[in-house]
């Protein structure tokens, strides 16, 4: 097999993804130039935070990029995105985005996919990912969509029925569930998988830390704008932090186990974060997982300020233990003792 050209590499790619807890895989395929260029195009769907950091990292990568469509519910956030990634030195002459390719609204992903992009990154609040997920596979683009995929059940259904299209069409489609991308996690993963730590009795995760920003309200906003505004603090839209944030810890918690739980048992409330500015997610959840083979795993998360802060999972097996952390940090104990001193990468 000779190495493939990237724009081939998702042209031959199987799409692998199923909700919120599975990572993506894709196949090497032989080297086969389409279109007679191995240019990828790639448009924008949410101009935030996150979707300003994805486009950012989409156009440090090697080979050629362009970023050639962007979109998002509102016209500021789009502007201050675009302009922050043209006025990157190292960007240059890879941001490409025309007055006619930048689309305001909730109709703004119609605009993009209809350009003539290759990839589209899908980064808006978590609530519209299904349907934007599903209209770029209609639209047969390949897709990097960020966790989690859904807020809820019809979500998760949704995004799996679209996912099926896009394994009939080939599309490539990856999830931000990062750590299947960190080499520290993926080294460590392999030796518990392989039996360091031999059978996996119970699971550990927690993202705590403090609280997080807030949009306060302006008079002249309606309750639909103030609520995307301040998005992650609306179950509607966010799924809770539960979801949103902790997707990532849950989601390792699955993968050091092999599988989803089958029963949940949990609390949580709003003991801080009472005041109308947040909406109603609350500010803490304890959720215990139990897993088809039995196993467990103890779940927390926290948003609040002043608190002991943790963001790491943690593996007991029958010969040893695992301890993984977001900072890059993995190391076993027991019989067979192991500590990644590898170099960290951006997952």
């Amino acid at each position: 097999m000779s190495k493939p050209s990237r724009r081939s590499f998702l042209q031959g790619a199987a799409a692998v993804v199923g909700g919120a807890g599975v990572a993506s895989a894709l196949p090497s395929v032989p080297s086969v130039h389409v279109g007679g260029t191995d240019e990828l195009k790639v448009g924008l769907i949410g101009c935030g935070g996150r979707g300003s950091g994805a486009a950012n990292q989409a156009l440090s990568t090697k080979g050629p990029v362009r970023l050639v469509a962007v979109g998002d519910m509102f016209q500021e956030r789009l502007n201050n995105c675009v302009e922050s990634l043209g006025e990157n030195p190292d960007f240059k002459g890879k941001v490409d985005v025309p007055a006619d390719k930048r689309f305001v609204g909730f109709d703004a992903v119609q605009g993009v996919l209809a350009s003539e992009c290759d990839v589209v990154l899908l980064a808006t609040p978590p609530h519209f990912r299904p349907m934007h997920f599903e209209a770029a596979v209609n639209a047969g683009k390949h897709v990097f969509f960020e966790k989690p995929v859904a807020v809820d059940a019809p979500g998760v259904r949704r995004v799996l029925a679209a996912n099926e299209i896009a394994r009939q069409k080939n599309l490539a489609v990856v999830c931000g569930l990062q750590r299947h991308h960190q080499n520290s996690y993926v080294s460590a993963m392999r030796l518990v998988h392989d039996g360091a730590i031999g059978k996996v009795l119970f699971a550990r995760c927690s993202w705590n830390q403090g609280g997080l920003w807030v949009v306060d309200r302006k008079p002249e906003w309606s309750d639909m704008e103030w609520q995307l505004r301040n998005w992650l603090y609306f179950t509607w839209l966010s799924g809770d932090h539960i979801v949103e944030q902790h997707v990532h810890n849950i989601d390792v918690a699955n993968w050091g186990l092999q599988g989803h739980p089958v029963k949940a048992r949990g609390m949580g409330g709003r003991q801080v974060r009472t005041d109308a500015k947040y909406g109603h997610i609350f500010d803490h959840h304890a959720v215990q997982f139990q897993y088809a083979g039995g196993a467990f795993c103890f779940s927390e998360c926290r948003q609040i300020d002043g608190c002991a802060n943790d963001v790491s999972e943690h593996f007991y097996g029958t010969d040893g233990e695992c301890h993984l952390d977001g900072g890059g940090g993995a190391q076993i104990t027991g019989k067979n003792p192991w500590k990644w001193t590898g170099p960290n990468n951006d997952p």
